[in-house]
């Protein structure tokens, strides 16, 4: 397992996590099968949104004994009522679900307390001029949750609740697909065969610029939908017309910019081995330029996407880091110190450069990285 630091909360998570859609069903025997494997291939970060008390019961029992090695995201406004699972502002019935998943998970703590789901800005300030941020800061302040969290699929709400600077953990939506689309609150937008009708090109400016500003910000990301539901799993229901491996879904979202962790729904050891492969494939096996590039109504023409096919550089320089780095920088008179210093640890730098050429000709998107290296060379003065 490659294991990756979680933003800025110091906590160390497994790059390949497991959300709790996969547990649905399950019972309780069967759940401990499930987390027996998954701790086996050295997953340690689990997403607990669900409400359903028998799952948390279940997932409870199973974790008895190893708590301590398990990072838990439990989220805080979830509740369940009338069998069924339901999003809540209430802060009475938000309280009751807190106590109950605690009570089910049998602990008196969980590392994140993620809020459930904001996608509507006046959802965002509802919670965050209301009473939900300041429960969750009460609960931080107790030691009841270790950091807060927030989860959403729409790129500016998201925003700016990492601009507040309370959240140190963000679980956003990412995958190819969804980059392309424009922020918006109707989440079924991501999904409807509609919204992928018309051409489509390069990632949406709302949803890069978030996960740089989470990366400058130290701000974890943790993945949800990697797979678009599986769609992109399929030729015949992904946009692309072609599918994607789960190797290079999962490769695509671990190479934006500050995500750490992708939280896949296994309902098998099967999908979870399928996941962790990730962790050994080769670069031909995470390839994901190739199953995205050359398609008719979508693309990503001088779009660096962090790929990797402009290696090997003829003077050793890391292309994709450099432009990520450089991307991660505001403007060019403003360099964050983090990105600075990472900048400087790397073996190579732009000012390197031979502008050979080779590098471009080897890219799918088109990208003039001879003229990036040489912006890159002039933001960080070597």
């Amino acid at each position: 397992m490659i294991y990756r630091a979680l933003g800025r909360t110091g906590l160390r998570v497994s790059a390949i996590s497991l959300g709790c859609e996969g547990f649905m069903g399950m019972d309780a025997q069967r759940l401990r099968a499930e987390i027996d494997f998954a701790e086996q291939q050295g997953i340690n970060f689990i997403d607990l949104y669900a409400s359903n008390p028998e799952l948390r019961s279940n997932l409870g029992r199973a974790l008895a004994g190893r708590r301590d090695r398990f990072v838990i995201q439990g989220h805080i406004c979830s509740v369940w009522e009338n069998d069924q699972y339901l999003r809540t502002r209430d802060l009475a019935k938000t309280e009751a679900a807190f106590e109950d998943q605690l009570a089910r998970l049998g602990t008196g703590r969980i590392d994140i307390g993620m809020i459930h789901y904001i996608d509507q800005e006046e959802d965002f300030r509802r919670v965050f001029d209301g009473e939900i941020i300041r429960y969750a800061q009460r609960l931080k302040a107790e030691g009841r949750i270790g950091h807060i969290g927030l989860s959403s699929h729409n790129p500016v709400v998201a925003r700016r609740a990492v601009e507040t600077g309370l959240v140190d953990v963000l679980m956003f939506s990412v995958n190819p697909c969804y980059d392309l689309q424009p922020a918006g609150e109707d989440v079924d937008a991501l999904w409807a065969d509609e919204s992928y009708e018309r051409p489509l090109s390069n990632i949406d400016p709302d949803r890069e610029r978030l996960y740089e500003l989470c990366a400058r910000e130290g701000v974890g990301i943790d993945v949800m939908k990697v797979y678009g539901g599986g769609d992109l799993l399929s030729d015949e229901r992904s946009p692309f017309g072609r599918g994607l491996t789960p190797v290079q879904c999962i490769d695509y979202a671990l190479s934006r910019p500050g995500v750490a962790a992708v939280m896949v729904g296994s309902r098998s050891h099967e999908e979870t081995e399928a996941a962790v492969a990730w962790c050994s494939a080769t670069a031909a096996e995470k390839d994901y330029a190739t199953a995205i590039s050359g398609l008719d109504r979508f693309t990503w023409h001088g779009h660096c996407m962090y790929c990797g096919h402009c290696a090997p550089c003829t003077a050793g320089i890391d292309i994709a880091a450099v432009n990520k780095f450089r991307n991660l920088c505001p403007d060019d008179s403003t360099i964050p110190e983090t990105v600075r210093e990472h900048y400087r640890a790397l073996s190579h730098h732009a000012s390197e450069c031979v502008a050979c050429g080779a590098c471009e000709s080897r890219c799918p998107f088109g990208v003039g990285i001879v003229e990036a290296m040489r912006r890159a060379a002039d933001t960080f003065g070597y």
